[in-house]
């Protein structure tokens, strides 16, 4: 009975196997026909076994590291000179940025960090969760230019039994003798490293971002969209162009061949390129774990717009006055007179330039040359910023084209309320005037009136607030999670003494910009 019933048995039992195969067989097909990040497969050897005599490791390979840095003086005599010739102390090309030792190895740097990278964190948590409520509340209608839902605040932490009212009511001289402004600076995670840190979502994309000794702080939730919508000033009628993807060396001629003029591609060619960065480097100065080509210009402002990444401002010394300063978008930028959040750069060309000479490397062209700075040609800074002009806002459908005011005839009364703040009461549009709602200016909004243990930031640029809902968070460190938290910002810090309501139709304006 058994031998009469094993044939179909096994043949049961094979075709499970099979199916089973061929399913992961076509699973792993499919893997291997995703494409993978083009940067990172230039970077990555593959390890193949040492089966040739020639991979064999010798006595004379293992001793080369010890001889390389003990080699036979020159000449004798120099045992008699002072530390008998040698570079005992500190050396900069050869010894890693901020090591606390000479000769101290990129690999123990790394071990270290990497194992303080979970206290690092969990402080940085810990200072965000006693300051604001990380609970996302979404609004119900309201979405970003792709569909994902807006976060809605307040979401700060104010101090027992005080209210924004109160808060408002109280004057600087108060706030500040108290101690409890709600919104103070918000610091880089890891100071004395800093340097340009990734949100998760996009390193579950491109690993080759990922640092060893540092994450991003806050929850995706209060981010923008990843991918980014993008807008072209050539091609309005199109609306959104990234099909949902981001761009990079991977697919940008695929994207953009019948959409840009062969200048402007080649400006994109350039925008995805990878060219070595402060953290992202070939050298032992990195802080990803394996040598790097560095990043793009799209890595950080990815589609042209942001997600939130942040690094230090590069033009201010020592360290530790430096402030955490987030990534912001290029829409828009073909309007822009000055450029750059302080430093009043004239032309998109020049801001190029400047970001790939010196911000790249936070502002100092001597690690710049230890790491690989490129200087590129001014032809190609003219093409980056011939592709950088394209990139526009969001369609605004209540705005008047002309006068970049809210049409009656589409706007809500809340709306009309919030525009009539805006330009009004609330005094916004002194620094942001429609239609492109920014004057080209600096301004200084002078915290330090309202928070005895900080210097305040100095006179920063006022960007548009064209498309705002894109662009969470908000001022230049990200310290405003939200609209509502923005406008309660402002109102404190202006001492404007808007109401409720008021408030709240202000964000339903801006929500239309």
């Amino acid at each position: 009975m058994r031998n009469r019933l094993t044939p179909p048995v096994v043949l049961v039992l094979t075709a499970a196997v099979l199916s089973s195969g061929l399913v992961a067989a076509i699973s792993s097909a499919a893997q291997q026909e995703r494409p993978r990040d083009a940067v990172d497969e230039a970077q990555s050897p593959r390890n193949v076994p040492a089966t040739r005599p020639e991979q064999q490791k010798t006595a004379h390979d293992r001793a080369l590291e010890a001889a390389a840095k003990n080699p036979p003086p020159a000449s004798p005599v120099f045992k008699n000179q002072p530390k008998e010739g040698k570079i005992t102390g500190f050396d900069f090309f050869r010894d890693p940025l901020n090591a606390d030792r000479p000769f101290l190895t990129f690999e123990e740097i790394m071990r270290k960090e990497s194992a303080d990278r979970p206290k690092v964190m969990a402080a940085q948590m810990a200072l965000l969760n006693s300051r604001y409520d990380l609970t996302p509340r979404f609004d119900d209608t309201v979405k970003m230019s792709r569909g994902k839902p807006l976060c809605v605040g307040p979401t700060v932490r104010l101090a027992d039994d005080m209210t924004f009212e109160k808060l408002a009511d109280l004057g600087p001289e108060a706030v500040r003798e108290r101690g409890i402004f709600p919104y103070p600076a918000l610091p880089h995670p890891l100071q004395v490293n800093g340097g340009q840190v990734f949100p998760k979502m996009q390193l579950q994309m491109f690993p080759r971002l990922e640092r060893f000794d540092v994450e991003f702080d806050l929850p995706e939730a209060f981010l923008p969209e990843f991918p980014p919508a993008i807008f072209l000033s050539n091609r309005p009628e199109l609306g959104d162009v990234s099909r949902g993807e981001v761009v990079s060396i991977n697919n940008f001629y695929r994207l953009f061949k019948d959409l840009l003029t062969p200048v402007q591609l080649d400006g994109l060619r350039m925008l995805v390129t990878p060219l070595p960065q402060e953290e992202f480097n070939p050298t032992d100065d990195r802080k990803s774990p394996q040598p790097s080509l560095g990043v793009t210009c799209f890595d950080c402002h990815v589609n042209g717009h942001t997600t939130a990444q942040f690094h230090l401002t590069p033009d201010m010394r020592p360290q530790d006055r430096r402030f955490r300063l987030d990534t912001t978008s290029l829409r828009g930028v073909f309007n822009q007179q000055i450029h750059g959040s302080k430093r009043s750069l004239r032309s998109v060309e020049d801001f190029t330039e400047f970001e790939q000479r010196t911000a790249y490397f936070n502002g100092d062209p001597i690690h710049a040359m230890k790491k690989g700075m490129v200087i590129l040609d001014r032809v190609q800074v003219s093409h980056m910023a011939q592709l950088q002009n394209m990139l526009d806002f969001p369609p605004a459908p209540k705005l008047d084209p002309e006068t970049g005011r809210l049409d009656p005839k589409k706007a809500t009364d809340s709306e009309m309320r919030g525009e009539k703040l805006f330009f009004g009461k609330a005094q916004c549009g002194s620094c942001h005037p429609a239609p492109f709602y920014l004057d080209n200016r600096l301004h200084d909004l002078h915290l330090e009136r309202f928070i005895k243990d900080e210097p305040g930031d100095g006179p920063i640029k006022s960007f548009t607030l064209r498309g705002i809902k894109d662009s969470p968070p908000y001022l230049h460190d990200g310290r405003l999670l939200t609209l509502e938290d923005t406008v309660e910002f402002f109102n404190l810090v202006l001492q404007r003494k808007l109401s409720k309501t008021e408030k709240k139709d202000l964000v339903a304006f801006m929500r239309q910009l």
